[in-house]
């Protein structure tokens, strides 16, 4: 009986969710035994063709190259996951968004004629159907087994989509707002961090994403509140996930 086949694709991305599953280890060592590692460039020379069981697709779709490129990847695979920041919601790179990106390109490249590149970044479900995405910047080790595991056994990822404000609850980390008047994300933000900036005394930077129930106007005045004019809420949401949140609700 063939094992399962698995794929990790890569688009615009720094690779940081790849190295996260090369730092699985242990883990990655088991999952090597019951899957046929097929197209992983980051860790193998040895890159087979599709159809593909799983294929994981880290980075953002920056070019007209990687926005043909997914549709031959979805049509390549049984199941389809995203994984961190870039690939779930444009990353970083999604602040051209907002700008010139020819402006950028000029200000940047001796010869910008040679660059071909999209006026936007955007998530890769924007152009294909994706089966689920593992939020991140980068990816929680522990969600990313958890998915790949999941679909190999054919059940739904066991994902939480509550905000950070429960992982600072169940570690017993007090309220960096409440007790501090420190600016922070963690009521809007996704789980799956383990509330880790909070539990050194920084506010939430919103890696993971929004969560599941947003409620942003009621949390742009406590971010006003301490300290933050309009300019700096917009530079604080614009960040991982910079196309995520909804502009309408804090201009």
């Amino acid at each position: 009986m063939s094992l399962p086949r698995l794929a990790v694709f890569k688009l615009a991305s720094c690779d940081g969710c790849q190295l996260t599953l090369l730092d699985c280890e242990d883990e990655l060592l088991a999952l090597t035994g019951a899957v046929e590692i097929a197209h992983f460039p980051e860790a193998s020379s040895t890159m087979l063709p599709g159809p593909y069981d799983l294929t994981l697709v880290e980075g953002s779709v920056t070019t007209p190259e990687d926005a043909e490129r997914v549709h031959a990847i979805r049509a390549d695979s049984r199941h389809l996951v995203t994984i961190g920041a870039c690939a779930t919601a444009g990353g970083i790179q999604a602040l051209r968004n907002f700008a010139d990106v020819d402006e950028y390109r000029r200000t940047v490249y001796a010869h910008p004629e040679y660059i071909s590149t999209l006026a936007t970044s955007t998530p890769v479900s924007a152009h294909v159907d994706v089966d689920f995405e593992l939020r991140g910047c980068p990816v929680d080790r522990r969600q990313l087994i958890e998915v790949i595991t999941a679909f190999l056994a054919g059940r739904k990822p066991d994902v939480p989509d509550h905000s950070v404000c429960f992982e600072c609850k169940r570690r017993g980390t007090v309220c960096v707002t409440v007790a501090h008047g420190t600016p922070c994300l963690g009521p809007v933000t996704h789980a799956g961090c383990g509330a880790l900036c909070p539990a050194y005394q920084r506010g939430c930077f919103g890696c993971f994403g929004p969560s599941g129930s947003v409620n942003l106007p009621a949390l742009i005045p406590l971010l006003r509140r301490d300290g933050l004019d309009d300019d700096a809420v917009v530079r604080y949401l614009h960040t991982f996930n910079a196309a995520s949140f909804d502009e309408e609700l804090y201009q």
